[in-house]
C-alpha cells in the first residue's frame, strides 16, 4: 500500500513538473514571438500563431489521405498511385462497380473497341525495334516501355540499385540521367542509356568541355547501349539541372566532377549547339566517337523548331539525323526546379506528341528517327495513348518512383524523402530495401506492358505499336468525343506536297 502511494506521489510530482516546464516554454515562446519582426502572425498571436506553420506543413500529407477524392490530386492522384502499387505488388488490378474516372472531362482519351477483336491466341507480343541502324553498334530495344532519366544524386544509392536490378529482370533499358555513371547503375546488368547533360558530367575535361577520351571509355562499356544528349527536360525547359548541395556526397562529387558543399548547376544549353546545324554536328561527333546510337531529349515548344530540324536533316542527308528524339512534356519532371518553369513553360505531351510525330512522318523520317514519349505517362492508358499518338517508345521516371514506394511527399529537393528514394540520409535510406524493391520495379514494368497489350487487343490490334490515332477519341468541352486523327491530322508528306 505504501509503495503504491509513493508511486502515485512520484507520478503527481512528475506531472506538475511537466506542466511547469510546458508553461515555462510557452512563456519563452510568447516573449520571442512578441519581439520578433519577420512573422506578423506570430507577433500578433504569440505561441498560437506557430500552429499555422505546423498545419501548413502537415496539410499536404493529410489532404491525400482524408480530404482529396481518388481522382483529385496533383501531380498524381490516388487512383494512379494505387494502380502502380498494386502492379508492383503483383496483385490483380481489376476493380468493381465501375470507374471512378470522370470520362466526360475535356481531353480524356477513350479507346474505341473493335467489333471483332483478335482472339487471344491471335494476339502477339511487341517485336523488338532497332534504334540507330546507321551506327556502328545499333541497339535492338526489346520493350516499348522503359525507365526515364534519374541521376545518381537526384535519387539514392539503394534506389539506383533496385532500379538497375528491376530493369534487368523486366528486360527494359535504364536511363542514367545527367549525373554520370555509377557502379550502382552497372550492378544489375541492365541495358543503359547514358544521358549527357549540358554540364557533361562523367564525359568532360577539367574545364567542363566534352572529353572524347572519356566518351570512348564510356562507350566501351557493353552495358551502355545509347547516348542521349539532353537539351531540355519537362521540369525546367530552358534551364540546366539543379542538384542541391545537401545532396552532393563526396562520392557523387567525384562521379560528377563537383566540389562537395556546392550546388551542382548545369548550363541552360550546350555551348557547342547554338543552332540546328551545330546541334547536328555535335550529334554526329558523339556518334562517330562512341559508335553507338545518339539521340536528343527536349521539350515540345514551337513547331517551327522541329520543322527546321527535320528540314535541315533532309537537306544534309539522313546520316546526320539523331537516332531518336525523347520528347518530354511540360508536365514532366522529378528534378528540383523554379515553380514558374514547372507550372508555365513547355508544351504538354498531350499536344506536343501528335504535333512532333506528325512533322517527323511528313518529313519522311519515321523509319530513321525513333520517337520516345515522356511526361506523366505512368499508367497503361497513358502509355497506350502515346503509342497511338505516334510514339515508338514510352519512358517514365515517376511511375518507377511509385513502384519503389514513393508516397508523393514532395520532398525530392530537400534530402528528407521519407521513403529513401531521393535522399542520401542513411536514416531514411534504410527504409528502401533493395532485395524487396527490385522485384516491384520489374513487376510494374511488366504490368504496364501486359495491360497496354490488353488495350491494343480490345481496339482490334494484335500488338500495341499497331495502334493509330483513329483508335482513340478525345472528349470535348461539350461532353462529346472526336477521333484523335481528326483533331490532330497528320501533315501531308513533303514529297506529296511538292508533286501537287
Amino acid at each position: 500500500m505504501e509503495t503504491a502511494w509513493l508511486a502515485l506521489q512520484i507520478l503527481a510530482l512528475l506531472f506538475v513538473c511537466m506542466i511547469g516546464i510546458a508553461m515555462a516554454i510557452a512563456v519563452v515562446m510568447f516573449i520571442r514571438d512578441r519581439r520578433q519582426t519577420e512573422d506578423a502572425i506570430r507577433r500578433n498571436y504569440p505561441v498560437i500563431g506557430r500552429f499555422r506553420h505546423l498545419f501548413t506543413e502537415l496539410g499536404e500529407f493529410f489532404r491525400q489521405y482524408f480530404f482529396a477524392m481518388d481522382r483529385e490530386e496533383l501531380p498524381f492522384n490516388r487512383a494512379q498511385r494505387d494502380w502502380v502499387r498494386r502492379a508492383a505488388d503483383g496483385r490483380g488490378n481489376t476493380v468493381a462497380f465501375g470507374s471512378t474516372r470522370n470520362i466526360t472531362a475535356p481531353g480524356t482519351p477513350l479507346f474505341i473497341n473493335a467489333a471483332f477483336p483478335p482472339l487471344d491466341q491471335q494476339a502477339a507480343k511487341t517485336e523488338p525495334m532497332v534504334i540507330g541502324p546507321t551506327a556502328r553498334e545499333p541497339y535492338i530495344a526489346k520493350s516499348f516501355f522503359n525507365l526515364s532519366g534519374m541521376s545518381y544524386g537526384a535519387i539514392s544509392k539503394p534506389a539506383i540499385q533496385a532500379l538497375s536490378r528491376g530493369c534487368r529482370e523486366a528486360g527494359i533499358w535504364m536511363n542514367t540521367g545527367e549525373g554520370g555513371l555509377s557502379e550502382y547503375h552497372l550492378e544489375g546488368g541492365c541495358d543503359l542509356v547514358y544521358q549527357i547533360g549540358t554540364a557533361k558530367f562523367g564525359v568532360r575535361d577539367i574545364a567542363g568541355n566534352l572529353s572524347e577520351e572519356k566518351l570512348r571509355e564510356m562507350a566501351a562499356r557493353p552495358e551502355i547501349k545509347m547516348f542521349e544528349l539532353k537539351l531540355a527536360q519537362g521540369a525546367k525547359p530552358g534551364k540546366g539541372g539543379i542538384l542541391p548541395a545537401a545532396k552532393i556526397t563526396p562520392e557523387i562529387a567525384k562521379i560528377r566532377g563537383l566540389r562537395p558543399g556546392e550546388d551542382g548547376i548545369s548550363p541552360n544549353r550546350h555551348a557547342e549547339a547554338s543552332n540546328v546545324d551545330e546541334l547536328l554536328d555535335l550529334i554526329a561527333r558523339l556518334r562517330e566517337v562512341s559508335g553507338k546510337p545518339v539521340g536528343i531529349k527536349t521539350v515540345g515548344g514551337h513547331a517551327d523548331a522541329f520543322r527546321e530540324l527535320f528540314d535541315r536533316i533532309n537537306a544534309r542527308g539522313e546520316a546526320c539525323a539523331p537516332d531518336f528524339i525523347t520528347l518530354d512534356g511540360g508536365e514532366g519532371g522529378t528534378g528540383a526546379a523554379p515553380m514558374p518553369l514547372i507550372d508555365l513553360v513547355g508544351m504538354s505531351i498531350r499536344e506536343a506528341l501528335p504535333l512532333v510525330s506528325g512533322l517527323r512522318d511528313a518529313a519522311g523520317l519515321k523509319g530513321r528517327i525513333r520517337l520516345i514519349a515522356s511526361g506523366k505517362l505512368v499508367n497503361p492508358g497513358d502509355v497506350a495513348w502515346a503509342l497511338a499518338a505516334g510514339a515508338d517508345f514510352v519512358v517514365s521516371a515517376r511511375g518507377f518512383m511509385f513502384s519503389l514506394g514513393c508516397i508523393q511527399a514532395l520532398k525530392c529537393n530537400k534530402n528528407t524523402c521519407p521513403t529513401g528514394i531521393t535522399t542520401h540520409d542513411p536514416r531514411f535510406q534504410k527504409g528502401l530495401v533493395v532485395e524487396d524493391k527490385w522485384h516491384k520495379v520489374a513487376r510494374y514494368a511488366q504490368g504496364i506492358v501486359s495491360e497496354v497489350e490488353i488495350i491494343a487487343h480490345s481496339v482490334g490490334c494484335t500488338e500495341p505499336r499497331q495502334m493509330r490515332r483513329r483508335h482513340v477519341r478525345l472528349v470535348q468541352p461539350d461532353g462529346t468525343s472526336i477521333p484523335m486523327n481528326e483533331l490532330f491530322p497528320r501533315p501531308e508528306p513533303e514529297s506529296r506536297i511538292a508533286a501537287q
